[in-house]
């Protein structure tokens, strides 16, 4: 186990570091998971005033995000990253995890809000990022490890490498989509073997924080007054396909889901569908 002392500011870093270190190497996270479980533990540290917190410390600082009633994901992400932390420093804690939600899919974006939005994307970088979340459905950190050749602008597919759960897959996107990619393109050349999207200054590959300042700029530009998110476009394309009549199976696929129950979440949560649908079907007995 690394031991370093607690009262030096150059070893208090390379603690938080030496763990992130041991997240990538060790136990083969993701550098985005990396990167949100060290944002999670620094913000911690602050309020604990020490690397090495004591059981009863976390505990309170646990037991204040549910009083302020914190998402659960937000909890969730909080704890398992105390987990891995605090066992990595040699004082390991028992956490329970808080009990899940029924998920239910709230305000999507309509067609036309979503097309609101791409309009008020101004360059074609912009509009080139949204159009690609809205028609595709892809993640966040997908749309980011997204290179130039993973786009067939004849075929209109886009392929995933390593998604969600390190599956690969096939994805249709739409002419418009394309269109918009290669207008994107052509003010923005880049070999097919680079990422489609990067840093303007650096041309660093872009990061999902980045596609989320990004997201919520351009829609502050708009009347619309939902939250809007880059993970929003996602389950908007879900709720749009299946009020145009795609089967659960279609959108499944387009997800990337590995469960159906998953993909049938967005059934529950589109009421009106389901009320059309009864009156479309319902036997008559008179």
């Amino acid at each position: 186990m690394l031991k370093l002392a607690v009262d030096n500011e150059f070893n208090q870093t390379d603690l938080v570091k030496a763990w992130c270190r041991k997240l990538m190497i060790k136990d083969g996270l993701k550098k985005n998971t990396i990167y949100n479980r060290e944002k999670i533990i620094r913000k911690a540290i602050r309020a604990y005033g020490t690397q090495q917190p004591d059981h009863e410390q976390v505990e309170d600082y646990i037991a204040a995000m549910y009083s302020a009633e914190y998402s659960y994901a937000h909890i969730t992400n909080t704890i398992r990253a105390h987990l891995g932390y605090m066992a990595f420093i040699g004082n390991a804690i028992d956490i329970g995890y808080p009990r899940k939600p029924k998920q239910t899919i709230k305000e999507p974006l309509t067609e036309g809000e979503v097309a609101i939005i791409i309009e008020a994307a101004r360059p074609t970088r912009e509009r080139a990022m949204i159009a690609l979340l809205a028609y595709s459905g892809c993640r966040n950190e997908e749309l980011c490890n997204t290179r130039v050749k993973d786009v067939d602008f004849g075929a209109n597919i886009m392929h995933v490498e390593l998604g969600k759960g390190s599956k690969s897959r096939n994805i249709p996107i739409s002419g418009e989509c394309t269109k918009l990619l290669l207008q994107y393109l052509a003010d923005y050349p880049r070999d097919e073997n680079a990422f489609l999207f990067t840093t303007l200054h650096k041309n660093d590959q872009y990061k999902p924080h980045s596609l989320r300042r990004v997201v919520n700029t351009v829609a502050k530009r708009t009347s619309i007054k939902k939250r809007v998110y880059p993970h929003l476009f996602r389950h908007s394309l879900a709720n749009n396909m299946l009020q145009r009549g795609a089967s659960i199976v279609t959108i499944k696929g387009q997800l990337g889901h590995n469960h159906l129950e998953t993909t049938m979440i967005y059934i529950h949560s589109n009421e009106k569908m389901l009320i059309h649908e009864y009156h479309k079907h319902a036997p008559s007995y008179t």
